[in-house]
């Protein structure tokens, strides 16, 4: 498993504007810091702003800043606002997706791991994240 280049790239912008506080910063250096195609980063930020996790704002003084405090922002928040929900292998969603369902023996190992997968995700914030750097 591998997240998309996209939700990777998001994680990098929300540290970046979690390491320049409530600064508005425009998107053309992010794009530039980062080693992001500008192009690409512009869709990222809307959805991050949809997803509630951004401030936008147009015009000469315009830029980004984040919604919430680095430390109320979740990794898990940033790639699900991407890529969506992780789901590591159809059979831990819904049931009846698998063939298998309850009497496959790999399920509860999917299951498990993808419980570890989002529990760390969601207890890791941006502050942590910014205090290892």
């Amino acid at each position: 498993m591998q997240i998309t280049r996209q939700a990777d790239y998001a994680v990098r912008a929300v540290l970046h504007l979690s390491h320049n506080g409530e600064q508005r910063i425009a998107t053309s250096s992010i794009a530039e810091e980062q080693h992001i195609p500008p192009s690409f980063l512009a869709k990222i930020i809307s959805q991050l702003s949809i997803a509630g996790l951004l401030h936008t704002s147009r015009g000469a003084r315009g830029g980004v800043t984040l919604a919430r405090e680095p430390k109320d922002i979740t990794l898990l928040e940033v790639i699900e606002a991407i890529d969506g929900p992780i789901q590591l292998n159809e059979c831990v969603g819904e049931n009846g997706a698998c063939a298998f369902d309850e009497g496959c023996p790999l399920r509860p190992v999917w299951c498990d791991a993808q419980e570890e997968l989002v529990g760390r995700l969601r207890s890791t914030n941006f502050a942590e994240i910014m205090a290892k750097s």
